[in-house]
């Protein structure tokens, strides 16, 4: 087969994977949202999307992540130099990164599917964004390759998790204020 439309494959692939890291986390933080519901709705919401978390997971995650190994490492086999390269190293750890990132929503999902609920939303918030660190440094590291600057690299991506962070602590806050705003005030208060 012809060099590029490996790549090509390879890459349709690597898309429908984040996809999914992207999405399957946010469905983990409407379930635990779920839980603080009335009965009838949370077991209603908990079951839904439980479906669609098996879904993604086992639907499109798992072949994705099969078909990003299958055609990364056939492009390697048409091209051994590649593992002489030290950006095409650097790409394979956050690759790795994201296969543990992947395997650690498989285990979530579990737990939930066993009725166990460890991390709050806002630690589902602050992790759904590991694979937005980690695409943005594959992006950087495939695309700049040798012209990327090492040092800069790091500081830009230990800054953009910052801010990502940052951003994350002040929605929840304005997300807090908000509720805290539409909580109907008693009698007393009233009185006040």
């Amino acid at each position: 087969m012809d060099y590029n439309y490996i790549k090509s494959l390879h890459i349709i692939f690597v898309v429908c994977w984040f996809a999914v890291m992207f999405y399957l986390p946010r469905l983990f933080i409407y379930f635990v949202e779920a839980n603080e519901e009335e009965i009838v709705a949370k077991n209603v919401l908990q079951k839904q999307f439980l479906i669609m978390q098996k879904r993604l997971l086992f639907g499109i995650a798992w072949p994705a992540a099969i078909g990003t190994y299958v055609f990364g490492f056939w492009m390697i086999y048409e091209n051994p130099l590649f593992l002489q390269q030290g950006w095409m190293m650097v790409k394979l750890c956050f690759v790795f990164f994201l296969t543990l990132y992947h395997l650690q929503c498989n285990l979530i999902y579990n737990q939930y599917k066993n009725g166990v609920i460890k991390l709050s939303s806002f630690k589902l918030r602050l992790f759904n964004e590991a694979a937005t660190i980690i695409l943005v440094a594959v992006v950087f590291i495939v695309e700049l390759q040798h012209a990327l600057n090492w040092i800069y690299a790091v500081f830009g991506l230990i800054l953009f998790a910052v801010l990502l962070t940052l951003a994350i602590r002040l929605y929840r806050k304005l997300r807090i204020k908000k509720m805290s705003n539409n909580i109907p005030k008693t009698s007393t208060e009233n009185e006040q």
